[in-house]
């Protein structure tokens, strides 16, 4: 077993406050397998302590060498990729194939990828006679969810370090091992002490007293719509700013001249990744009334072929939930679509067949779906997807914009123009069409409930910049 003792305060690892511990739970084997120290108030006073210390210098620095650290650390992360993928597979469940792409191999990209932007990104502008300067908006505290543990954490830490903000990271109790692992890459990397600093513990202890402290100039929170509500409610008694990413309900639009095959696979496919633990998975399929069968036909076929299994087993591309709550709660929504009237096209709430041990949900589709049911409005965050029908555009976008979320969504179309139409529309933050590839440099976000605030390229960093106008 894994164990960490101390926490990263300071550019050194010191001993807790308290005597605590979490333990990290195989979400295969449902045993635990690591534990980290259960951090609290005092712990995340010091740590804010550190980072405020560390402020002055750090944001003096010139921005080519905040670039040079940050390329330390990439390197740092590239490493360890196999270390990475394995603990985060073990954590939340995704298959290590996969886990290496994605959960591994993304955040030393994105370490990479702003210390690119922080060496050539212009912090300062002249606009008739004043000099508009973009200076770090101070210490930051980022709160960070488990489905992709290290890379939300680099998206947050990546962005505020390229911008010369330090900052005190709180990762989710469920997946907390990989934000060791980085603070392990930051101390080689010699990052000047105090200008990354690590407290585990809970969201409702060592999460709110971040949240609340005077001296913490901006969070930037990932997670759920409760906790991110939450969040607002604290954070407004000091005025702080705040970025929110939360949940997602997204729809995938399959128009009716649109190569149906690619597109009702794709959606499936993505609804699934991470057994569904992804908030901008496009959970909600719609398509022409004249299309239902097929498209029914094809999402059941593309649900029952996946191979679920456990994720460090090379025949697995499905693998469990992170949680027993995850799994329970995922099951529960599929046993209510059932109650209130949707048709179980593929999947269930039962255990996969020989999986007893395990966080593991079927992929579920589900049919006959109408935009008032729960399974329609609410994030299930499993895999599930529901099958929408509409008649004609107008309809599709009534539907998809019916939600309170907006997230992420996907347009299908033969014609490029008319699914641009489609998508502009379309009340969500990021939209694919017929299967764009990811953009990392792209700004990600939600629009509604689904949070504000940007990540990702320029418009993640500038989410750590306050700007000032000198008349000259």
């Amino acid at each position: 077993m894994r164990r960490f003792d101390r926490l990263y305060v300071g550019g050194a690892w010191v001993a807790p406050a308290g005597e605590g511990r979490i333990e990290v739970v195989d979400s295969a084997s449902e045993e635990g397998f690591a534990s980290v120290p259960l951090g609290n108030g005092t712990d995340v006073a010091r740590a804010v302590a550190a980072a405020k210390q560390a402020f002055e210098s750090w944001s003096a620095t010139s921005p080519s060498e905040r670039a040079d650290y940050l390329s330390r650390i990439a390197s740092g992360l590239e490493e360890r990729l196999s270390e990475i993928a394995t603990t985060v597979a073990r954590e939340v469940g995704m298959p290590l194939k996969m886990a290496f792409a994605i959960q591994a191999k993304l955040p030393a990209h994105v370490a990479t990828l702003y210390a690119e932007l922080a060496a050539r990104y212009s912090f300062e502008e002249t606009v008739g006679n004043s000099w508009i300067v973009k200076e770090p908006v101070g210490v930051v505290g980022c709160i960070t969810p488990w489905n992709y543990p290290l890379h939300q954490i680099m998206l947050k830490v990546a962005a505020a370090c390229a911008a010369g903000c330090p900052v005190v990271v709180k990762p989710s109790e469920i997946a907390p091992l990989t934000a060791f692992l980085l603070a392990e890459v930051v101390d080689e990397a010699e990052l000047p002490p105090g200008v990354f600093n690590l407290v585990s513990g809970l969201g409702d202890v060592a999460g709110e007293a971040l949240v609340v402290h005077d001296d913490v100039d901006k969070v930037s929170f990932t997670g759920s719509g409760r906790a991110g509500r939450r969040i607002s409610e604290l954070a407004a008694k000091t005025t702080k700013r705040l970025a929110l990413e939360l949940g997602g309900k997204s729809a995938s639009v399959v128009l009716d001249d649109a190569d149906l095959e690619r597109a009702v696979t794709a959606t499936v496919k993505n609804c699934c990744l991470n057994s569904g633990q992804t908030c901008s998975a496009w959970t909600r399929l719609l398509v022409p009334n004249a299309l239902r069968r097929k498209a029914v036909e094809l999402a059941k076929a593309t649900a029952e072929s996946f191979v679920l299994g456990p994720p460090l087993e090379e025949a697995s591309r499905l693998g469990p939930l992170a949680s027993a709550a995850g799994r329970d709660r995922v099951r529960s929504y599929i046993e209510r679509g059932i109650a209130e009237g949707a048709t179980l096209v593929a999947g269930g709430s039962a255990a996969p067949v020989g999986l007893d041990v395990g966080y593991y949900v079927m992929p579920t589709v589900f049919a006959d779906v109408t935009p008032s049911m729960t399974i329609a409005q609410e994030e299930i965050f499993g895999p599930v997807l529901s099958i929408l029908e509409y008649e004609g555009d107008e309809e599709a976008v009534q539907i998809c914009n019916d939600s309170l979320y907006g997230l992420a969504g996907s347009v299908w179309s033969a014609d490029i123009e008319r699914a641009k139409g489609i998508a502009r529309r379309m009340r969500t933050g990021q939209i694919d069409i017929n299967g764009a590839r990811f953009n990392p440099l792209a700004p990600f976000g939600g629009y509604k409930q689904s949070g504000h605030g940007r990540e990702f390229g320029r418009y993640g960093l500038e989410e750590f910049l306050e700007i000032k106008s000198i008349q000259l």
